[in-house]
């Protein structure tokens, strides 16, 4: 008698049964990740914007001139007020690297919006600043999204 080589029909279903079974618990998890994509991108302007309105700031207080209206950042002018880059695409675009980054729908003047591509409601996933409107204020930089869990529309 010949030994039985491979797989039967019945093994072969059997397999194939258990592996859809763990792709249809598995999907849900990874079928839209476009959410937390667009919710880290608005975290990530959040924190550009942070960051270049800081380091602008301590260079406008080096220069020690209250009246200076722009300074040099990485060999590029940047339009200031009150010591702050102004809401404008001199101004924090370009201090925080994301004027023609391709990523972020810019719209406004004061308060400056970003919002990141593809979302669907701006209103709910997009950050905003808005330059401070004296001296010696800081500006204000709003994150206005769900939480992580729930990701950007």
């Amino acid at each position: 008698m010949k030994k039985q080589q491979g797989f039967t029909l019945i093994e072969l279903i059997v397999v194939i049964v258990i592996l859809g079974i763990l792709a249809a618990t598995a999907l849900p998890k990874f079928a839209d990740l476009s959410k937390d994509a667009r919710y880290a991108s608005a975290q990530g302007a959040l924190g550009a914007i942070n960051s270049a309105a800081s380091l602008a700031h301590a260079q406008w207080l080096v220069a020690g001139s209250s009246t200076l209206a722009a300074i040099t950042m990485e060999g590029v002018q940047v339009s200031l007020i009150n010591g702050y880059p102004d809401a404008t695409p001199t101004g924090i675009d370009t201090a925080a690297g994301l004027l023609n980054s391709g990523s972020y729908t810019i719209a406004g003047a004061g308060p400056r919006t970003f919002t990141p591509l593809g979302v669907t409601n701006a209103a709910t996933c997009q950050v905003s600043y808005t330059p401070p409107a004296t001296p010696g204020f800081a500006p204000s930089i709003v994150l206005t999204a769900p939480t992580q869990a729930a990701g950007c529309n």
